[in-house]
């Protein structure tokens, strides 16, 4: 059974840090593609950041380059997103995401973890 169990979040002032966390299981983690998403209240889900197998590659949406770093621990199943100088608009339950667009292929998703950004 495949599982991607997620950690940290909470709520954060402006200008504020946090780090999440996500842990997979019954997955061979290293092939796969993982990806963070957020959706707001009222809004679509949106694609933040992705991170290749071998973690070399990576990428985001604009509106959070050059403050979240997406980063991956294969011995640990794990990847994380840091994410820095938090805006309210920021404010979204956050998904982790573990794809494979090859065969076999698979699309599985956290729980979603609650980020609130506010003064």
């Amino acid at each position: 059974q495949v599982q991607l169990v997620q950690s940290g979040g909470g709520l954060v002032q402006p200008g504020g840090s946090l780090r999440l966390s996500c842990t997979a299981s019954g997955l061979t983690f290293a092939s796969a593609t993982m990806n963070w998403y957020r959706q707001a209240p009222g809004k679509e889900r949106e694609w933040v950041a992705a991170i290749g197998s071998a973690g070399g590659d990576t990428d985001y949406i604009d509106s959070v380059k050059g403050r979240f770093t997406i980063s991956r621990d294969n011995a640990k199943n794990t990847v994380n997103l840091q994410m820095s100088s938090l805006k309210p608009e920021d404010t979204a339950v956050y998904y982790c995401n573990a794809r494979r667009v090859y065969w076999p292929q698979y699309n599985y998703w956290g729980q979603g973890t609650q980020v609130t950004v506010s003064s």
